[in-house]
């Protein structure tokens, strides 16, 4: 019987752990103290609200798409005022709309932001949020796991107090480990609000008194060796090809199936109105009129399954087609792979279209200073 490579592994040391640790501060340019959790992304997102947030705040939620409206709930279930930004989710927030609600809500005290809405496609402007955020002296949450490796994430210059990643989108890796950077003032925040999770697998004060404080000797948890194994080999592949190359391959991938997708034709148009909106961790597309997203997405997948390509979540699979070209996927094959599955699915309609126009248009899309790939990837 052959013995499996990954079976009968040793316990990860604190060290080699506190090493990770570290690696993952590097990748998000941060002297923060970066927290790794035992479990999908869902677990910081939450654990960082309930440890921030409670009677007390008063929270401006921005809401441009399905992750906005969680953390929404998750601060009134903390007994938090909660004030709504929507915008609509074919677009970003602005810096202007961040100042708007500061002005009509001087009371606001906490601000929570997805920096990419892989769900939607669209991405904010974070530097210009941060810095209005800054101004008002509010506590900064947010979520950038669909954004970390495809686009810049920086904690420290943007002041952001929260920073909550995931290693399972554009850094390459599982969905069972995350991290979130904590500044100063979101510890003091913490400690100060009596609603914090505390002996609980949510509480970051846990992390901090038991991991932290005591000079990072003592894990709170068994760590989990193979998540934490592949979030260092995800770290270390990109330090090793370096993190611009990185994000300007998953930018390559979004201008090159934006491009592809408007010379496709058929009706098939962007979600997202704006290219500068549009995040680079995913393209979405709205169907045509009369065709219905997620058929048109299982009958592309049927001709080849390989594509990355998913309808729209709950009440948008109807209407959008996602194209999630992000780490692995956030190469010219899988786009050029998603324009011709699609263009099948939609001449199968009785629609015109122009799939090797589309794939002309993808190549002279795909912009990648620094990506070090080679023409055929």
């Amino acid at each position: 019987m052959s013995t499996h490579p990954f079976l009968g592994l040793a316990p990860l040391s604190t060290a080699h752990f506190a090493s990770i640790e570290d690696g993952v501060a590097r990748l998000l340019n941060t002297t923060q103290d970066v927290v790794i959790m035992q479990g999908e992304a869902l677990l910081p997102l939450e654990g960082a609200i309930r440890a921030a947030a409670g009677p007390g705040t008063t929270a401006l939620n921005v809401v441009t798409g399905p992750y906005g409206q969680t953390f929404g709930d998750w601060l009134r279930d903390c007994g938090a005022t909660v004030i709504d930004l929507t915008v609509p989710f074919h677009t970003a927030v602005t810096a202007g709309q961040i100042r708007e609600a500061f002005a009509a809500h001087p009371e606001i005290d906490f601000v929570s932001l997805v920096h990419a809405e892989a769900a939607t496609g669209n991405t904010n402007p974070v530097a210009e949020i941060g810095e209005a955020v800054r101004a008002h002296g509010a506590l900064f949450y947010l979520d950038a796991v669909a954004s970390i490796g495809a686009e810049p994430v920086l904690p420290d210059a943007w002041g952001v107090d929260l920073c909550v990643i995931g290693a399972q989108k554009a850094m390459g890796g599982p969905a069972g480990v995350s991290a979130v950077s904590v500044s100063g003032r979101a510890w003091a925040r913490m400690a100060a609000n009596p609603r914090a999770p505390r002996h609980s697998y949510l509480s970051l004060l846990d992390w901090k008194q038991r991991w932290i404080d005591g000079g990072r000797t003592a894990l709170p948890h068994a760590p989990a060796q193979l998540e934490m194994l592949a979030l260092e080999a995800c770290v270390e592949r990109i330090e090793a090809v370096g993190l611009d190359a990185v994000t300007a391959r998953h930018a390559a991938a979004a201008a090159a199936t934006r491009a592809g997708a408007l010379a496709l034709g058929g009706g098939l148009e962007p979600y997202v109105h704006d290219a500068a909106q549009a995040a680079p961790v995913a393209t979405t597309l709205r169907a045509p009129s009369g065709s219905v997203a997620s058929g048109l997405v299982a009958r592309a997948l049927a001709v080849d399954p390989a594509p990355p390509l998913a309808a729209g979540g709950g009440a948008l699979a109807g209407e959008m087609i996602r194209v999630n070209h992000y780490g692995p996927d956030a190469t010219r094959g899988a786009v050029r792979a998603s324009l011709t599955a699609l263009g099948t699915a939609l001449a199968d309609q009785g629609l015109t279209v122009d799939v090797p126009g589309a794939l002309r248009a993808a190549d002279r899309g795909w912009h990648r200073p620094g990506s070090g790939q080679s023409a055929g990837e």
